[in-house]
Order: structure tokens, then sequence, then C-alpha cells
């Protein structure tokens, strides 16, 4: 790789960190919206704006990028703690603000701007739209707080 370098082996990679526990953290988040309201609740599927084998479709869809994304970030992951590269506190950071970050933009742009689907049909939106947008919200507010802490730490205050 002419033009890149590599943290030496012990260095800590913490953007690397990071973004690896995004991927995770993105990957983790559809997997339970998937899991939970597509199959086991039944309340919607990825796309039902068609018929019921183009809404199964998606979802089969929507799991298969999930698996390839949980695979990549959980590979990447591994091969920084290989190195000791790994800072955990900043793939904490990013596993949470993955995971917020998927279910806000699953709530905004998903259901409110594409309108793809919806949480639930045949009942008020409103408190389903509140809680999976806060609850997001409130997931990335907690993953940026750790990035911020991580990051504001003297090199010399332990480790990160």
């Amino acid at each position: 790789m002419t033009g890149t370098s590599l943290p030496r082996a012990g260095t800590l990679d913490g953007r690397s960190s990071m973004l690896a526990g995004v991927l995770i953290g993105v990957a983790i988040m559809a997997a339970v919206d998937e899991i939970v309201f597509h199959q086991l609740l039944a309340w919607h599927h990825f796309y039902d704006r068609s018929t019921p084998s183009i809404a199964l479709l998606s979802d089969g869809l929507l799991h298969a990028a999930e698996l390839i994304i949980l695979v990549g970030g959980f590979f990447w992951f591994a091969d920084l703690r290989r190195r000791r590269a790994l800072s955990a506190r900043l793939a904490w950071g990013g596993f949470l603000l993955g995971a917020g970050g998927f279910q806000v933009f699953d709530g905004v742009v998903d259901h409110k701007v594409l309108r793809v689907h919806q949480i639930r049909y045949g009942v008020h939106l409103l408190p389903y739209d509140v809680v999976w947008i806060a609850g997001g919200a409130v997931l990335l507010l907690a993953g940026a707080a750790v990035v911020w802490w991580t990051r504001s730490r003297r090199p010399g205050d332990g480790p990160r």
C-alpha cells in the first residue's frame, strides 16, 4: 500500500477501533430490528409497499447485508485485537454510535421520508416513532460521550 501506513503493532488505532465498532453496532441493531419486528412480532417487512413476495425478499436482502456487515466488522475487530491495536473503549463507543445511527436512520429516513415501512400498521404511530427514534438518539449520545471521554483523556491516564 503506497502512501498509507498501518500503526506499529501494539499502537492503538482509535479510528479503526471505532469504525469496526460502528459496523458491528449497525449490524446488531439491524438484526434486532429484523428478528424482533419483522419475524417475531410480524409488524412489518423492510419494504411493505409491494407484494408479500417482495416484502419477504426485502427482508432476506436486509438479513444478507446485516450478516456481511457483521462478519466484516468482527474480522476488522479481530485483526485490531491480534495486532494489539484495539482501543476497546473506542470500539464500544463506535458500537453505540452504529446501533443508534441505524435506529435513527431507520426511524426518520425509512419510516418517515421514504415510507418503505412503518413500525406497525393500524395503530397511532406517534408513540412508536418517539420511542424508536428517541431510543436511537440515546444510543447515539451515549456513543458520542464514550468517544469524547476516551479521546479527551491524556495518554498517561491508563489503558484505552
